[in-house]
């Protein structure tokens, strides 16, 4: 059997996920990611580096994480524990000490070998749903050749493996990484150039450019073989008819046949607390979640302005819903 000593920081091993592709789906999301968009939900993938973090509810107070850094990086505080992000390297010896796993790190190293054989703990429900695995981010290419290596080690298993782009990265990495995945989910979130810079921190060209070269790979190559594009409905930034039909008009310039599936995607505002345990605040704090009339309004425009209405759908929790998933297919 191959080996390969490649490893990669990974952010988490989500089981059980159902937004993330077809079927019953593990996500593995890595770390970092080019882009910093304003409404991210996943603030502690943004770095490539492991981070830490506190969680005030698991804290017993001990004292015992201030103790064991060897930076001086922890103090307490009225709120319970201060973390000098400046001073801190994400060494992890305070995670380790803490007995209520109040302090945890953010990022941990695999070897592929061992990844693949955790993710196919989860086959049955694979096998059963017409699922698979989803390499997600952060930006998955970021860490191209453990990725590939992944991918690789899935394959041989018969393992149905998706990937997820933000698109920000060079063609080479897609040609390299692409091919060794089944289907491709590529972010397209604003298509106003100046209003992605704004809410994201660069603009959409390099995205708009390899979307047209993911879609030009689907149609030439036996692998990937299937394209999605998703885009967040974030209120007050992409939720309007304007970017919708926008999107939908670049999207009916892509070689027919290439995209199977437009999806969007409702805000949620479940991650607040990630932001709190970053020291971090949140531009989309208190914003509540989309109402289901919106989504509708939002998709019946996306099916306007595409050549095939059908491919449109729009998933997640809307207020009407009480946060209770809905999916529209």
């Amino acid at each position: 059997m191959m080996r390969t000593m490649k490893t990669g920081t990974i952010l988490e091993i989500q089981r059980m996920s159902t937004d993330d592709g077809p079927g019953i789906r593990t996500t593995v999301f890595m770390k970092g990611c080019p882009l910093s968009c304003t409404w991210c939900h996943n603030p502690e993938s943004i770095s490539p580096a492991p981070q830490l973090h506190w969680m005030e509810t698991r804290c017993i107070g001990c004292g015992i994480c201030i103790d064991t850094c060897p930076e001086g990086a922890l103090t307490p505080a009225e709120s319970g524990i201060e973390i000098n992000r400046a001073l801190c390297k994400g060494c992890g010896q305070c995670a380790d000490a803490c007995p209520s796993t109040a302090m945890a790190l953010m990022g941990e190293k695999w070897a592929v070998d061992p990844l693949v054989a955790e993710l196919l703990k989860d086959r049955a429900f694979f096998e059963t749903s017409s699922g698979g695995v989803t390499i997600s981010g952060g930006e998955s290419t970021m860490q191209k050749d453990f990725v590939i290596a992944l991918l690789q080690g899935l394959n041989r298993h018969g393992i149905h493996t998706a990937i997820d782009t933000c698109g920000v990265c060079q063609a080479s990495a897609l040609d390299a990484t692409l091919p060794h995945a089944n289907l491709v989910l590529f972010d397209m979130k604003l298509i106003d150039p100046h209003a992605h810079k704004t809410y994201t921190g660069a603009d959409n060209a390099k995205i708009l450019e390899n979307l047209l070269h993911t879609a030009n790979l689907i149609k030439t190559h036996l692998h990937p073989e299937a394209l999605w594009v998703r885009t967040p409905i974030i209120p007050g930034a992409t939720d309007t008819d304007e970017n919708i039909r926008g999107i939908g008009r670049f999207l009916s310039s892509l070689p027919a046949g290439t995209l199977t599936r437009w999806e969007l995607c409702a805000f949620n505002n479940l991650c607040a607390d990630k932001y709190t345990r970053l020291g971090k605040t949140w531009d989309f704090a208190g914003v509540p979640l989309v109402p289901a009339s919106k989504m509708e309004h939002l998709a019946a425009v996306a099916r306007s302005s595409v050549t095939d209405p059908s491919i449109v759908a729009w998933t997640g929790a809307t207020c009407q819903e009480k946060e209770t998933a809905v999916k529209n297919q």
